[in-house]
């Protein structure tokens, strides 16, 4: 007789736990009596109003998909991953920490988090040909992007939107300041995460059993990225796809380009810019975002010679490879429309800063961190967090006597790192879904280096409220 198996327990999709989430969040707000009730249809609708929210967000990401679905269609992406992948031969590994900074050196310079999108495929794609897996490629891009946010400097989503909302209830700041304990934070932090990643890829590269992916997670990433097998077979790699992979690289340039707010740095060499999308370099967003890459994803399938009816074909098949991730983005979403909707946000703030009153500075910056971890979970926005906390924040901190730059880098980090974890996050969602990752692996894999990143950014802080 055969053995009966076990069967053994599932992690629910990202779908089903976040909307176990808006729920669970609803179900709080019917005990606590100084916010608004949530009701049913409050809860109900919030999928819905969350997809209005992020509307933007989620249409990019769809176009990007048909773009990427035009360049694949093309097999550019295929030789050229293929080509460097053989290049490389044997110094793969070099690749993580020189994208991690690269992507970093954005996060901490204009807050480069849901850009991040664009690249999962491509990265995913090149690391599991490089003979790592998804969860490499997705810490890469992941980890790159919270060490540099963790550690803004000049970021105008965290630093300008929080020397705003100060400036508004009477708070100057130095802002050097910001940018000393920003860099020291974001290098240090950096190099804590590029160390941790390299690690992990280390023992994959050497012995495929030492994946956290399950059977099933491997299996998907094989039908969806190939691996190092994928090699055997000789891949020519032709002029019209160098050609291709030349306008695929210019349309992340530009991309990168585009949403750098370049007037906040005194630069306006891109002021006459705005014959594509009605807004200049620098001032772009998802809606131009998704004009560029609709724009380039045909101009793409021109270049290449590909009829009219593959380019619309192959642009449709790759907006629904991508569907889940904007539906995620959108779901997520709706966690932040019920609690601005209830005013549970506000109710946590106030009584978090009630808390804090007559801490002294190590204490202070310690809980403070918390409330903010705590507040990042609920608006996972850095410049709507910002906006929010800060006139209360910042009269708090500076009438206790310390430094309201140093409750700036609090909520940079509590931020950047919460962003990692949350199932509240779009951007973490989505992009563990393109890497083919359940969320459960996810947290298996990043709670130690979350967990180092946490103490070590509390401990230069308590250092920095100590010293300004």
């Amino acid at each position: 007789m055969e053995k009966t198996k076990k069967k053994s327990f599932k992690m629910p999709t990202a779908f089903t736990v976040l909307i176990a989430l808006i729920f669970v969040i609803g179900i709080i707000t019917w005990f606590i009596p100084d916010v608004k009730s949530a009701k049913v249809s409050d809860l109900l609708m919030a999928p819905v109003s969350g997809f209005k929210s992020a509307l933007d967000v989620s249409l990019f990401v769809l176009v990007l998909g048909g773009f990427l679905g035009v360049v694949t269609k093309t097999g550019a992406l295929d030789a050229a991953i293929d080509t460097v992948v053989k290049k490389l031969n044997g110094k793969e590994l070099y690749m993580i920490p020189i994208l991690m900074f690269l992507i970093s050196l954005g996060g901490t310079t204009y807050g480069m988090a849901e850009e991040t999108i664009a690249f999962y495929a491509l990265v995913t794609a090149t690391m599991v040909a490089a003979g790592f897996d998804s969860l490499v490629a997705a810490s890469t891009i992941l980890l790159g992007s919270t060490t540099g946010v963790l550690g803004s400097t000049v970021n105008p989503f965290v630093v300008s939107s929080s020397m705003a909302a100060l400036a508004d209830s009477g708070i100057q700041i130095n802002q050097s300041v910001v940018i000393i304990v920003g860099a020291i934070s974001w290098i240090t932090c950096y190099v804590l995460a590029a160390i941790f990643v390299m690690r992990y890829a280390k023992k994959v590269k050497a012995n495929k059993e030492a994946t956290l992916l399950t059977e099933e997670e491997q299996k998907a990433v094989f039908e969806k990225y190939g691996g190092e097998e994928s090699e055997s077979k000789e891949i020519v790699f032709t002029g019209k796809q160098k050609l291709v992979m030349v306008l695929f690289a210019v349309s992340f340039v530009i991309m990168i380009i585009g949403v750098i707010p370049w007037e906040n740095f005194g630069i306006t060499i891109f002021k006459n810019t705005d014959f594509l999308t009605g807004a200049p370099l620098g001032a772009w967003w998802f809606s131009d975002l998704s004009t560029w890459f609709f724009l380039i994803a045909i101009i793409t399938g021109l270049v290449y010679g590909l009829k009219e009816h593959e380019i619309v074909s192959s642009f449709i098949s790759g907006a629904s490879d991508l569907m889940s991730v904007a539906l995620i983005i959108a779901v997520a979403r709706g966690i932040s429309v019920v609690m601005s909707t209830t005013g549970l946000d506000m109710y946590i703030l106030k009584a978090a800063s009630q808390a804090l009153q007559g801490t002294n500075s190590v204490l202070y910056t310690g809980f403070a961190y918390m409330v903010y971890l705590l507040l990042s979970f609920l608006i996972p926005s850095s410049s709507g967090l910002a906006t929010v906390t800060m006139p209360i924040i910042g009269p708090l901190t500076q009438s206790l006597g310390l430094a309201p730059e140093v409750a700036v880098c609090i909520l940079s980090g509590s931020c950047a790192l919460i962003n990692a974890v949350t199932p509240t996050s779009g951007v973490l969602m989505g992009g563990i879904s393109i890497a083919r990752i359940e969320y459960s692996t996810w947290l298996k894999y990043i709670w130690k280096i979350f967990l180092l990143l946490l103490v070590v950014h509390i401990l230069i802080l308590s250092a920095a409220m100590v010293i300004f």
